[in-house]
C-alpha cells in the first residue's frame, strides 16, 4: 500500500484496526527491529524498541499526516524511542548481529566462511561510527532510504544528511585502511 492510499485509510480512522497493525508489523517489522539494533547495538533492547514503536503507532495514528511514508513515520518514532531508552538507560556493547544467509550453493565452505566474516567485519567497523553517522549509513544502505526521506525523518536539512554520509563513508574508508596495516 503506498503513502498515500495509506493515509487515506488512515485518516478516516482514529484508531488502527488490530489486521491493520498486524499487516504493520508483517511489513515494517524487521526493517524497525534492525533500524533499532543501528541505534541501540543490543539485539534485546531492538527488540524492545519496535514492539513499543509498534504499540505508540497503534495507539497515535491520529498523527500520521501522510507527510511521509508510512516506513519513515515508524522509522521516526522508532527513533525516538530508542535515543531515550538510551539516555534513561545503561547500553552494554554486545557483538554486532549478522544477516543469516544460506550459503550459495556452488560455493565452497572456506569461501562462504571468508564471506561472512568479511561480512562481519564490515558491519563491526560501522557500528563503531559515532550513532549520526552510522544512522545515515544504515537508513541508506540497510533500508534504502533517500537523502530526503532521511532528512525528513531525523528533521534535518538534506545538506547535513549528505555531509554526515560523506564523513561516515570516509570513516568507514579510514577504519577499513587502519585495519588492513
Amino acid at each position: 500500500m503506498d503513502s498515500q492510499l495509506e493515509f487515506q485509510y488512515l485518516a478516516n480512522t482514529n484508531r488502527m484496526a488490530h489486521a491493520e497493525l498486524i499487516r504493520l508489523m508483517e511489513q515494517y517489522g524487521d526493517d524497525v527491529r534492525k533500524y533499532a539494533y543501528a541505534i541501540t547495538k543490543s539485539r534485546e533492547q531492538a527488540k524492545d524498541v519496535a514492539q513499543e514503536a509498534f504499540i505508540k503507532a497503534y495507539r497515535g495514528i491520529e498523527s500520521f499526516r501522510g507527510h511521509s511514508s508510512m516506513k519513515t513515520w515508524l522509522f521516526a518514532i522508532t527513533r525516538n524511542i530508542a535515543i531515550n531508552e538510551m539516555k534513561s538507560s545503561y547500553i552494554r556493547r554486545i557483538v554486532l548481529f549478522q544477516r543469516v544467509k544460506p550459503p550459495n550453493a556452488g560455493q565452497s565452505a572456506e569461501s562462504a566462511y571468508f564471506e561472512d566474516q568479511s561480512a562481519r567485519e564490515v558491519r563491526e567497523l560501522m557500528m563503531g561510527l559515532p550513532m549520526k553517522l552510522r544512522e545515515v549509513l544504515v537508513l541508506t544502505l540497510e533500508h534504502e532510504m533517500t537523502m530526503i526521506e532521511i532528512a525528513n525523518m531525523l528533521r534535518v536539512s538534506e545538506g547535513t544528511i549528505k555531509s554526515r554520509l560523506h564523513r561516515a563513508r570516509k570513516a568507514m574508508d579510514d577504519k577499513w585502511r587502519e585495519k588492513e596495516r
